[in-house]
């Protein structure tokens, strides 16, 4: 039986698109090693799949999920656009869709501000994508928010999600309510890379559920309502970081939240 994950629904002009928010991140998963990972944790029950151009295995992924026996519409795929394919926008999906064996991604993100920049024109190119079917959603990686209120400004619509960086201790109040105001999905990426898990506080919470410490910084992520995406190659840990199955009080979620003022 799949585990229950929560959702969370992407803004779009056609309404809301659900996401779970804990998805399995691909990044360095190569060859059989990463064919046998995804696969993995498509019959583990997760449904939410990060994978991007620069990873270079889409086509991992891709033949991962026709291989699962589930239906294209019960897997959510992302992938990202590299910042130095701006210009080829429409040419560097294709090439991705022809890898991954897929008519549509899910989502698809500009990876990094190419050059720095919003970059209003290959935002322009997202959306001429998105409204031909190639791609559900549209979002970013790595943005501002003036940059992505750059983009609304000049384009009138906000990106579904911006990809950033975030653990414990990137929490950040102020970014999460901006990213809502402007109706933007927060999804953080190496939640465990960015984190201290010999932090004693998330010791005693993970000791007082029976659970780890990655489960409980998962489980923070998700109490937020951030989507989370955190890679595992070995089947054991595949299968703890979706076995999120306990509850975080009011207080413990405060008291993780106060980590990242340390």
């Amino acid at each position: 039986m799949a585990p229950a994950i929560p959702t969370i629904d992407l803004h779009t002009p056609d309404g809301g698109i659900p996401v779970p928010l804990l998805g399995f991140g691909t990044w360095q998963l190569l060859g059989e090693q990463g064919y046998r990972a995804v696969s993995h944790a498509l019959a583990v029950g997760y449904r939410h799949l990060d994978t991007a151009t620069a990873y270079g295995n889409e086509d991992v992924v891709g033949r991962a999920v026709a291989d699962s026996g589930l239906a294209r519409d019960e897997v959510f795929v992302t992938t990202k656009m590299p910042p130095d394919a701006a210009g080829r926008e429409r040419e560097t999906l294709e090439r991705s869709l022809r890898q991954l064996g897929m008519d549509h991604v899910d989502l698809w993100l500009v990876h990094w501000p190419p050059d720095g920049r919003a970059r209003p024109e290959t935002w322009r190119a997202f959306q001429a994508a998105r409204d031909e079917g190639l791609t559900r959603a549209i979002g970013v990686s790595n943005y501002s928010l003036a940059q992505i209120d750059e983009l609304v400004e000049a384009t009138g619509e906000a990106p579904a999600v911006n990809q950033v960086p975030f653990s414990p201790w990137d929490y950040d109040a102020s970014l999460v309510a901006g990213h809502a105001a402007r109706g933007v999905a927060l999804e953080g990426y190496s939640p465990f890379k960015r984190s201290d898990v010999d932090e004693p506080v998330l010791g005693r919470i993970a000791a007082a559920h029976g659970v780890s410490v990655r489960q409980v910084i998962l489980l923070w992520h998700l109490r937020h309502r951030v989507m989370v995406i955190p890679k595992a190659s070995r089947p054991e840990r595949i299968e703890e970081n979706v076995a999120l199955d306990f509850a975080l009080s009011d207080e413990e979620v405060a008291e993780i939240d106060g980590l990242a003022a340390r």
